[in-house]
């Protein structure tokens, strides 16, 4: 049985608690939450504790907070040569305290506290400094999920970034289409099921294959009536800026 304890309540706290409270072999000790009512609602069998002196010593600390928060949390951390991990992409695994062993625990997904998810199919991507921490937290890792990688910060630090093209900034896009639909009183219901081929169908093609479209096909007369018809100057900026940037694309 391996020993962990969450700092944090945010989005992947929440869903890690619930994790762990379904694996065999994990034993989940305390939540640090200095929102205790967010926690005690999703469990009932785990520790939540408001001090960082209540913190009992465990194989694992995992702490799932604001990126900037990150380092100032694990100096509070009142053991030494313990294994502490975060859960950012994009911070360093250097910047938790020199105190305890440092590692990475990253779930590359995008997680919500009001919606439940099958963490069996979230990819775990992992970061120690040595085999034997590396080790535990693929034990660890495995318990919950089908999908776990090793990976370095400098990998890390890329699928951030990619992840923020494909969810964040596909997210906004989806948010601008909404938009435009509720302008002109037509039902943004109409475009899912073209979301979700799009979405489905990179599981069968690359991206590139994939891409249609009036900007794929050069296809400036539609191109330029697009443009004529958005009213919104950032609308059409962002449209000409993609549209550049598929266009350039099929040039390579």
């Amino acid at each position: 049985m391996i020993s962990i304890s969450i700092l944090g309540s945010g989005n992947v706290a929440q869903q890690l608690v619930s994790a762990f409270e379904k694996a065999d072999n994990i034993q989940l000790v305390q939540v640090f939450s200095r929102k205790q009512n967010t926690i005690s609602t999703l469990s009932k069998s785990v520790s939540i504790i408001q001090d960082y002196n209540q913190l009992e010593s465990v194989d694992l600390f995992i702490i799932a907070v604001s990126d900037d928060a990150i380092a100032k949390v694990s100096e509070q951390i009142p053991f030494q040569n313990k294994l502490v991990v975060h859960t950012s992409g994009s911070v360093s695994m250097e910047s938790l305290s020199d105190v305890n062993r440092k590692g990475v625990f990253y779930p590359l997904q995008t997680l919500s506290k009001t919606k439940e998810i099958n963490f069996k199919e979230v990819p775990l991507c992992l970061e120690a400094a040595t085999a034997s921490d590396r080790e535990l937290l693929h034990k660890v890792a495995s318990s919950i999920s089908n999908q776990v990688y090793n990976i370095d910060s400098t990998q890390r630090q890329s699928l951030h970034v990619a992840a923020v093209f494909v969810n964040n900034f596909t997210n906004h896009l989806f948010q601008i289409g909404a938009a435009i639909c509720k302008e002109n009183g037509v039902s943004f219901d109409i475009l899912k099921p073209l979301i979700k081929e799009t979405a489905d169908k990179i599981n069968f093609l690359s991206p590139e294959e994939a891409q249609t479209g009036p900007a794929k096909r050069r296809d400036t007369t539609t191109i330029n009536k697009h443009l004529d018809f958005l009213t919104d100057s950032n609308q059409k900026e962002i449209y000409k800026l993609i549209t550049k940037s598929i266009i350039d694309n099929g040039k390579l």
